[in-house]
């Protein structure tokens, strides 16, 4: 089931799906965005338990801040005890992901389905 989304900034949308809150990041997450984003993950990645999945699959541009960004998310939703998951399709991205060591710690997966574990219908998964 999902939930009605904030968008707290223009970089960060915030819903609730299948008992998860999923933070979309948006456009460029650069210096100033992850500054704007920021307050707003350690709300949503400071509460106990938390389960949280970070999707990516908006972003047009994303440097080292965004990185600092998903690190400090990871760091905190499990320091909380809870779960974390990513989900990204963008090349640049999953490079400088797998560059920095980040997908070890946080494995990209392709769509926000796979990360929470629901089967599409085979016309759905197939495009048909």
């Amino acid at each position: 089931m999902r939930q009605e989304s904030a968008s707290p900034t223009r970089h960060l949308r915030v819903h609730r799906h299948r008992g998860h809150t999923v933070l979309e990041f948006r456009g460029e997450i650069d210096i100033a965005s992850a500054a704007e984003i920021a307050p707003h993950l350690d709300r949503e990645t400071g509460r106990p338990g938390a389960r949280i999945v970070i999707d990516l699959r908006r972003i047009e541009f994303f440097d080292c801040s965004g990185l600092r960004l998903l690190y400090r998310a990871r760091h905190q939703v499990l320091e909380q005890g809870g779960q974390v998951h990513l989900v990204c399709t963008h090349p640049l991205t999953l490079r400088m992901l797998r560059i920095t060591g980040l997908a070890g710690m946080l494995p990209p997966r392709p769509t926000l389905e796979e990360v929470l574990g629901v089967s599409l219908p085979a016309a759905r998964r197939t495009g048909r």
